[in-house]
């Protein structure tokens, strides 16, 4: 037990002291595992990971950002903090193609086309199944970071063209990080 909880002590200080996984680094590109339940550490992960959000001015910021192998995001375009375990989208309808930027890939811009609404199952905090509905930038931003924990970034829509525009965007990012 005590090691379990020096673990989940460890992560959320590691949120905390390495801050937003920047492109290249392997978690990125990990399919994130799903949590059992929400409970005290998660917890402290979710709110160390809604700071991190908020300081940086994003909009989302999913647990493998910032290198924890968990299917936990948070998102707060607006309307409040969502905290969210586990996330599926169970119903999509209509389409957009906009400019979709990225914490983890700083100064990359990429068109993204994605359903314009979402319907959505996911654990909350109270660890109760939940569903709901979310369009425009909400659904945007679920789906992006939803994208996070399968281990997708917004690079992988970008066409060939514009891949070939960010190769040295991308080279430097790689090289910052080391």
């Amino acid at each position: 037990m005590s090691e379990q909880k020096t673990k989940s002590a460890a992560e959320v200080e590691s949120v905390l002291a390495k801050g937003i996984r920047i492109f290249g680094e392997p978690i990125l590109r990990k399919k994130a595992r799903p949590v059992k339940k929400i409970g005290e550490e998660e917890k402290r992960i979710l709110e160390a990971m809604a700071r991190l959000m908020y300081e940086a001015q994003g909009f989302g910021l999913a647990a493998t950002q910032v290198g924890i192998d968990r299917q936990l995001l948070v998102v707060d375009t607006g309307g409040g903090l969502l905290r969210l375990a586990n996330p599926k989208i169970i119903k999509k309808e209509g389409f957009d193609v906009i400019e979709e930027g990225c914490l983890s890939l700083p100064q990359v811009v990429v068109k993204v086309k994605r359903p314009r609404k979402i319907w959505m199952e996911c654990l909350n905090c109270d660890n109760k199944i939940i569903h709901f509905e979310a369009q425009d930038i909400l659904s945007r931003a679920l789906q992006h970071e939803i994208d996070h924990l399968r281990g997708k970034l917004i690079i992988d829509y970008a066409s060939f063209r514009q891949r070939l525009l960010l190769k040295s965007k991308l080279r430097a990012l790689k090289n910052k990080r080391k």
